[in-house]
């Protein structure tokens, strides 16, 4: 089975994500807080109102008592309006510094969820100015690898281009020494092949004033010869003779035949002449 794919975590990313999550719930308990606080606040301070009002009900009952006949009865009547006005007094001096302190609470609250709102719209406002200087410094990267990317494919193509022309001009200048050395090669095998001729031609010279040479020297030696055989003595060229009329006696049927051969020949021409008229 092919492993799963693990998506790779970026820890700023993920501490960033925490601290907006807390600024929420701070921001949601802070704002439970100042409520708490504001209701606390209102709660004790009608109480308090209460509270000074039963005291000053007090306070109007004790006035009232004195004024009454002194008798026992009175006495104890004041007595008694006195130490109920003073403690309603003290439950509303108590009171009275619980409202106070509530609202202190509320204001401090209050002020509490003033900052935390403050410091999380300046974080916000750092956050986005961040982000935009990453941004535009994110472009400018781009710009500068496109740049770069533009400039290097330029490069690349003059380099090509230049590379090109020197693979032309090195093929121009093989082709030119492949010709000359072709050019060499012909000269030289025409210049051999000449040679040759030359040779052979002055071979056959040689060789056909040989043979006429030795064709000379054997003429020559022939007529030597026939010379020689000529001196023999008239004797014999006599007695040579006769048989020589006998020969010649002989050659007349021969003579016939050669006549009656040439017959059909002319037969034959004449033959010939007709078939093409």
């Amino acid at each position: 089975m092919a492993a799963k794919k693990t998506k790779a975590v970026d820890p700023v990313a993920k501490l960033e994500q925490e601290i907006a999550k807390l600024q929420s719930q701070l921001a949601k308990a802070l704002a439970k807080a100042e409520s708490d606080a504001s209701k606390s606040a209102t709660k004790l301070a009608a109480d308090a109102k209460k509270a000074a009002a039963k005291a000053k009900s007090a306070s109007n009952k004790v006035a009232a008592a004195k004024k009454k006949k002194k008798s026992a009865a009175s006495a104890k009547a004041v007595a008694a309006a006195q130490a109920a006005a003073k403690a309603a007094k003290s439950a509303s001096t108590s009171a009275k510094s619980a409202a106070s302190a509530a609202k202190a609470d509320l204001a401090a609250a209050k002020s509490a969820n003033k900052k935390a709102s403050a410091d999380a719209k300046a974080v916000a406002k750092q956050a986005a100015a961040d982000a935009k200087a990453d941004k535009a410094a994110a472009k400018k990267a781009a710009a500068k690898a496109k740049a770069a990317d533009k400039k290097a494919a330029a490069k690349a193509k003059v380099a090509a281009k230049k590379a090109a022309a020197k693979a032309k001009v090195a093929a121009k200048k093989a082709a030119a020494k492949a010709k000359a050395k072709a050019k060499k090669a012909s000269a030289k095998a025409k210049a051999a092949a000449k040679a040759k001729s030359a040779k052979e031609k002055a071979a056959a010279k040689k060789a056909a004033a040989k043979v006429k040479a030795s064709e000379k020297k054997a003429a020559a030696k022939a007529k030597a010869k026939a010379k020689k055989a000529a001196k023999k003595p008239a004797a014999k060229k006599k007695a040579a003779k006769k048989p020589a009329a006998k020969k010649a006696a002989a050659k007349k049927p021969a003579a016939k035949k050669a006549v009656a051969k040439k017959k059909p020949a002319a037969k034959k021409k004449a033959a010939k002449k007709a078939s093409k008229k």
